[in-house]
C-alpha cells in the first residue's frame, strides 16, 4: 500500500523564526548607539538594518503563505503551550524595525510602531486569555519564552515616547514591568523545584536578560534621566547577563536548534543599555563593557546566521517537532 506523502516543509515553518529578525534589528540598534557614543564611523548599523528588513519580509511572506495553504498548522501553533508564545515576535520585530528607522525615516517608523503596538496589545490579550482559560497547561510547559507575549510590551515606549505617544507608552511599560515581576517568580520556581528545561529550550534562558535591559531603555525615554529605578533595571539586567555568561560551557555543548536565536536579541538589548549608561555617566567601565558586549553579540549573530543557513540546507529546520 502506498504511503501518503509527508506534508511539505512549509507546513512546519515555525513562527519562532521571527526571533531572527529581532536579533538582527536589535544588533542594528546596538551598532547605531555604538556609532553615536563610541564614534564608530562604519555604516554597520545601516547594513544590519537592511538585512533585518529583508529577513522580515522573507519570513513574513513565507508565514503568510503557510497561513493560506496550511491554516490548520498555524492554528495548531496558536494552541501549543510553547509555540504560542512566539507569535508576538512578529509584532516585536515591527517595533524594533520602527526603532531602527525612527531617526532617518520617521514616517515609516510611525507606521511600523502603530501596527506593531496594536498587534502587540492584541496578542497580549489573546495569550493571557489562553493562559487563564486553558485546560491543558502543566508546570513543565513554563519556560522563559513565556516572557515574550507580555513583557514584549516594554518595547513600545522606546519609539512611542519619541513619537509623542506618552500616555500610551506608560500604559505599555506598566504592562511589561508588571508581568516581568510576576512571571519571573513563576519561572524561577519552575527552574528550582522541577526538572530542567529540555535542550531545545535551554537557550531561552537568555530571554531573562531582555525585560530589565529593554525596560531600562524604555523607562529612560519616559523619565528623562538616570534615576534609582533606571539603575535598578540596568543592574538587574547586568547581573542576569553575568549569571548566564558564567554558564557558557553548558550552552556551548547544546545541539543547534532554532531557539539559539534567543541568545541574540537579549544580548543586543543589554549592549545598547550599557552604551546608554556610558553616554549618561561617562564612566569608562561602561565603555569597555559596551565594546565587549558589542563584539560578543556581533560574533553570536554571525555564527547564528551561519548555523541557520547550514541547518536549512541540511533539512534540519521546518520539520515535524519531536
Amino acid at each position: 500500500m502506498t504511503q501518503p506523502a509527508p506534508p511539505p516543509r512549509l507546513a512546519h515553518f515555525p513562527v519562532a523564526f521571527f526571533s531572527m529578525t529581532m536579533g538582527l534589528a536589535g544588533l542594528s540598534i546596538a551598532w547605531h548607539k555604538a556609532q553615536q557614543v563610541l564614534g564608530i564611523g562604519l555604516p554597520i548599523a545601516a547594513i544590519l538594518l537592511g538585512v533585518a528588513a529583508l529577513a522580515f519580509l522573507v519570513l513574513a511572506s513565507l508565514y503568510l503563505t503557510k497561513l493560506i495553504r496550511y491554516r490548520e498548522a498555524v492554528l495548531k501553533e496558536l494552541a501549543h503551550p510553547v509555540q504560542l508564545n512566539f507569535f508576538p515576535t512578529i509584532a516585536m520585530s515591527l517595533l524594533l524595525l520602527g526603532i531602527a528607522t525612527l531617526e532617518h525615516w520617521p514616517g515609516l517608523a510611525l507606521g511600523l510602531w502603530v501596527v506593531g503596538a496594536t498587534s502587540q496589545l492584541l496578542l497580549t490579550l489573546y495569550v493571557l486569555n489562553v493562559w487563564i482559560h486553558h485546560e491543558r497547561f502543566e508546570v513543565h510547559h513554563v519556560n522563559p519564552a513565556w516572557f515574550i507575549p507580555v513583557v514584549g510590551n516594554v518595547l513600545v515606549p522606546i519609539a512611542g515616547a519619541r513619537l509623542g505617544f506618552i500616555e500610551t507608552s506608560w500604559f505599555f511599560l506598566a504592562i511589561g514591568l508588571l508581568f516581568w515581576l510576576l512571571l519571573f517568580a513563576i519561572v524561577l520556581q519552575r527552574f528550582i523545584f522541577h526538572p530542567s528545561l529540555p535542550d531545545r529550550l535551554m537557550p531561552t534562558f537568555f530571554i531573562l536578560i531582555a525585560p530589565p535591559a529593554v525596560g531600562f531603555i524604555a523607562y529612560l525615554q519616559l523619565s528623562g534621566g538616570l534615576d534609582a529605578l533606571a539603575r535598578i533595571l540596568y543592574y538587574a539586567g547586568l547581573f542576569l547577563t553575568l549569571l548566564l555568561t558564567v554558564q557558557a560551557g553548558r550552552f556551548l555543548r547544546l545541539e543547534f536548534f532554532l531557539s539559539w536565536w534567543a541568545y541574540s536579541f537579549p544580548l543586543a538589548a543589554m549592549t545598547t543599555a550599557t552604551l546608554i549608561m556610558y553616554q549618561l555617566t561617562q564612566n569608562l567601565a561602561f565603555a569597555i563593557l559596551g565594546w565587549g558586549l558589542l563584539s560578543l553579540v556581533s560574533l553570536v549573530v554571525v555564527y547564528l546566521l551561519y548555523r541557520t543557513a547550514l541547518a536549512v540546507r541540511e533539512g534540519q529546520i521546518c520539520v515535524p517537532a519531536h
